[in-house]
């Protein structure tokens, strides 16, 4: 079997293993939407998973990336690499826990959410959680386990989605709220504990003179572009309800227009879990074929076929909205013409994944914080001086302007270091064109609800007709 066709395996199962269990969680966005609460309580519960999304950086300190990176060298010890950075997690996300529940009604006050100091606790566990798990599943990548790691995520979502469901439907107390969604994944979290528990048992607290410095200077910058990432992805949704005018839009709060970004942002999600499962499969394909001759030639295939990939996902998307909205509320529906242009931003953020794998091969990830810090720059000043004159729609645009910034400069300083032939005149027809279809497209008015789908299933068939005849011989000999 080629390589290429190993990974394309590899991130099928994978990515069975991290869209399913999303593709069920998908399904919480009607019951939250729908069923149980308004525009405003999601926004709430909006702004605070964006906080967890930013905290879960920090405690899981870059390790997974240094776990594989360390792994990967010559005698490593692959016991003793998991030792090394399940301590690390653990010294930092432990005490950082301890702070954060001991100091919960101050957090509260300052997020908004004064009476509900037991949402900063239960937050807290979450992340804690997800942090001590973290390790061990990029152990089951490691060891080629993707069975075992899709059966934990999709039991876990599972567990979660019935307890959503449960809490929302058949036992739900007001004074709770959005809480009963944090409890739903702290219990979900803690099931993974259980899965986890004989591997937690074995590991043993661990320091090294020599790998552990070294490991720290490796994952602290990929921490920190963590957060910058974080920051590019997140940021909107802390700070939509600052800098957006009152009033802006007609008779909907500030609060209100946050829920509505936040589940019309769920779709485009729908591009980033394709991205998610294909890094799961690529980080250690990546790594295990750096020192073959053959490698620039190699990734420059691999990153030609996911934009290939990413661009039908793209426009199937974009062309089936007014199938899609019916999964969200009414009241949050107005937001829809936002999701081709966060997909398209959340596509050219898996080309500067592919693009970025040089600087973790070459151990200068210093570079990967620089870069996202820039795209952070562009993101907070791209937020700045957009919501105000466009919304949640300036939100989106500042996200895919930030992600083209970053994928450039990834790719020029990629080729001072580590040369890779990459496909760049193709891949920039592929994306300008899939995407103007899709504005184009959506902009013509169909009046008749199955005129409509028609139209768009017929021009995404013809899509996928051309997109095959112009590939499949390119494929042929790829594989």
């Amino acid at each position: 079997m080629s390589k290429l066709k190993k990974l394309a395996g590899e991130t099928v199962l994978y990515g069975f293993g991290s869209i399913f269990p999303r593709m069920l969680n998908f399904l919480l966005v009607p019951l939250h939407t729908i069923n149980a609460f308004s525009t405003a309580e999601y926004g709430v519960l909006t702004k605070l998973m964006a906080f967890v999304a930013f905290i879960n950086v920090v405690f899981t300190f870059g390790m997974e990336t240094a776990f594989f990176r360390y792994t990967s060298k010559h005698g490593a010890n692959q016991k003793q690499v998991f030792n090394l950075t399940q301590t690390v997690v653990l010294l930092v996300s432990v005490p950082l826990s301890i702070v954060f529940i001991l100091f919960a009604t101050p957090i509260s006050g300052a997020l908004n959410i004064g009476a509900h100091a037991d949402y900063v606790v239960w937050l807290t566990l979450i992340m804690l959680t997800d942090s001590i798990v973290a390790i061990p599943f990029a152990q089951l990548r490691l060891q080629k386990k993707a069975v075992q790691f899709v059966v934990y995520k999709i039991v876990n979502v599972l567990v979660l989605v019935a307890l959503n469901v449960y809490f929302l439907k058949y036992n739900y107390d007001p004074k709770i709220n959005i809480g009963y969604v944090l409890i739903a994944n702290l219990v979900a979290n803690g099931l993974l504990i259980l899965f986890f528990f004989r591997t937690l048992l074995q590991w043993r607290p661990a320091y090294d003179k020599e790998t552990s410095p070294a490991m720290l200077q490796y994952a602290y910058p990929v921490m920190l572009t963590g957060v910058a990432g974080m920051t590019n992805e997140m940021f909107s949704r802390l700070t939509l309800d600052w800098w957006l005018p009152d009033h802006f839009y007609k008779n909907t709060t500030k609060e209100d227009a946050l829920g509505v970004f936040g589940a019309c942002y769920k779709f485009a999600v729908l591009m980033n879990l394709g991205i998610q499962a294909f890094r799961y499969a690529a980080e250690p394909f990546f790594f295990a074929n750096a020192t073959d001759k053959n490698s620039p030639t190699l990734f420059a295939k691999v990153n030609h076929y996911f934009v290939v990939a990413g661009c039908i996902v793209l426009l199937g998307i974009s062309l089936n909205l007014e199938i899609l909205q019916n999964f969200i509320g009414t009241n949050f529906r107005s937001g829809m013409h936002i999701v081709p242009i966060l997909l398209m931003a959340y596509l050219l953020l898996g080309i500067y994944y592919n693009f970025s794998a040089w600087f973790k091969l070459t151990d200068k990830t210093y570079f990967g914080t620089l870069i996202t810090a820039g795209g952070a720059i562009i993101t907070v000043a791209g937020n700045f001086w957009l919501i105000p004159i466009l919304g949640y729609t300036g939100s989106s645009w500042a996200a895919l302007l930030c992600y083209a910034f970053m994928a450039m400069l990834c790719y020029y300083f990629g080729q001072k270091y580590f040369p890779v032939p990459y496909r760049i005149g193709p891949m920039m027809i592929y994306l300008i064109v899939t995407f103007m279809i899709a504005v184009v497209v959506n902009a013509i008015p169909v009046d008749n609800f199955w005129l409509s789908l028609g139209f768009h299933g017929a021009v995404l068939i013809t899509y996928i007709g051309v997109v095959f005849v112009i590939e499949r011989r390119n494929w042929n000999k790829a594989i």
